[in-house]
């Protein structure tokens, strides 16, 4: 969708989840209970956007849940059901944030942008980097288009796809480890540098329509366990995990992607259990590969497990669940073949089609923006 008139206001929905930002003191710590109507007061507004908010829920994101990632990812899709939406901001908190944002990535279908972003620093606090994250975010999603979903903080424009958090408390908090930020915003001026790398996006699940965070007597979604290997690992948690009920399992191996010939056997009976299996590694950067043998990534394909490339474990969980939730859809239907299939390109992303822009290094937004 394009303006007929260019100089007409952008309308920005800011969709509040709760976090960090929208955090205050509650006698023994922080936790999030500012209303996104209290958020947004904090920080001006860039020329030419009008924005409404919606209050979805108040969490803080360690707390958060399937539920809650396939509500919001509902009411994202609702919200771009008006033509009129230019683009949407969503508050989140920073623990969870990388794979909520893959989430609503793997399933975007729209040319507008949605930005996530948040705070280090509680709301209200003098040194707060909430409100110049948030001024930022709108800034960024009312001028790109064909992106996809961006994590935007601390002057700096990422993709969903990679992106995690790589710092504790520093307001620098997101990067991917393995690949270049997507661009940058400032002084009045949003320039994106590369384009990202998506895969064909997924319809939205059956399971988003009915997602109701908390309610009880609601229809279990698939269990997706997550397990680390280490000195002395064995296949202890991974058959715990199975024999809990996981329908997938994230192994976060270590080096290129290696385990043990223990492990490496309970892959091989999880998966012939139905088991979708996803081999990550708990090194911060670059890809896994084949390389070793004696439990190594060589025997985790062998037995059927896929290598997650480069993304780590939080985000590889939620191309699991996606997995299983199109299964649930008929995407995929009941083969197998078909389901791994889907997972491995929802993995592995797409070929890189454009390695690098034009010497000249940036691009202003103007180049995928309906407005600079």
């Amino acid at each position: 969708m394009k303006r007929t008139n260019d100089g007409e206001p952008r309308r920005i929905v800011v969709i509040s989840t709760g976090g960090t930002i929208a955090s205050r003191w509650q006698g023994t710590g922080y936790a999030a209970d500012a209303s996104g109507s209290d958020v947004l007061a904090t920080a001006p507004l860039p020329e030419g956007v009008t924005v409404e908010v919606v209050d979805l829920f108040n969490v803080n994101s360690s707390r958060m849940t399937s539920a809650h990632q396939l509500a919001l990812l509902r009411t994202v899709q609702e919200t771009f059901a008006d033509p009129g939406v230019d683009g949407i901001v969503v508050t989140h908190g920073t623990d969870t944030l990388e794979e909520t944002a893959f989430l609503l990535d793997l399933h975007h279908t729209d040319a507008r942008p949605v930005v996530l972003t948040g705070a280090q620093r509680p709301f209200g606090t003098g040194d707060g980097d909430g409100p110049g994250n948030l001024y930022d975010a709108l800034q960024v999603a009312a001028s790109v288009r064909e992106l996809g979903v961006l994590v935007v903080f601390d002057g700096r424009v990422h993709a969903a796809r990679g992106t995690v958090k790589t710092q504790t408390l520093a307001a620098d908090a997101f990067s991917d480890p393995s690949a270049e930020r997507l661009g940058r915003v400032g002084f009045s001026r949003v320039d994106i540098e590369r384009l990202p790398e998506r895969p064909a996006p997924l319809p939205l699940p059956a399971a988003a329509l009915t997602a109701t965070p908390g309610a009880t007597g609601a229809a279990p979604l698939p269990r997706v366990d997550i397990v680390t290997h280490h000195s002395d690992g064995d296949s202890f948690l991974l058959d715990a995990a199975i024999a809990a009920g996981a329908r997938g399992v994230v192994l976060e191996a270590t080096g290129a992607g290696n385990a043990t010939p223990e492990i490496a056997a309970a892959v091989a009976d999880a998966v012939a259990r139905g088991v979708l299996v996803a081999v990550t590694t708990r090194v911060p950067a670059g890809p896994l590969a084949e390389i070793y043998t004696g439990g190594g990534a060589v025997d985790l394909v062998a037995a059927g497990a896929l290598l997650t490339g480069t993304l780590r474990a939080g985000q590889a969980r939620i191309a699991v669940l996606a997995a299983l939730l199109a299964e649930g859809d008929g995407v995929t239907g009941t083969d197998p073949a078909r389901r791994t299939a889907l997972l491995r390109r929802l993995l592995e992303g797409p070929v890189r089609a454009e390695p690098a822009l034009a010497t000249g290094g940036s691009r202003s937004a103007s180049a995928v923006a309906t407005r600079s």
